[in-house]
């Protein structure tokens, strides 16, 4: 059952993290089109940079930290992003909510197969 969980929570974990990772590559590496959205979105874009870094350091936190109040605040603060993520589009009615919905039941999954294993 333990083998099982954490399988699950690898592949969970794996899927969340790529799809991160892949919008922190949009914000350094295509800027322009991500200042566009940020300023749809009523974000400001000095934001970005910060971001982009600060969810490095939270994929890195949840994969290699041994501890478990890091990866609590890395969790934390990804949730409360995507939360706003997804509040935001909706906010702005623009139908672009479902990318971040999908992200944050994937983080809400990885964090709950954490725990799983950490009872275990």
């Amino acid at each position: 059952m333990e083998k099982r969980n954490l399988l699950i929570y690898r592949i969970i974990t794996g899927l969340f993290s790529a799809l991160i990772l892949m919008g922190v590559f949009q914000y350094f590496f295509n800027h322009q089109v991500v200042k566009g959205m940020f300023e749809n979105l009523h974000f400001p874009t000095y934001l970005i940079y910060p971001m982009g870094i600060a969810k490095i350091i939270g994929i890195l936190v949840i994969w290699f930290s041994k501890s478990q109040t890091l990866k609590e605040w890395a969790y934390a603060g990804f949730v409360l992003n995507l939360l706003l993520a997804v509040s935001a589009h909706l906010n702005v009615n623009d139908n672009e909510y479902f990318a971040s919905a999908i992200v944050l039941i994937l983080a809400l999954s990885s964090y709950f197969f954490n725990r799983k294993l950490l009872k275990a």
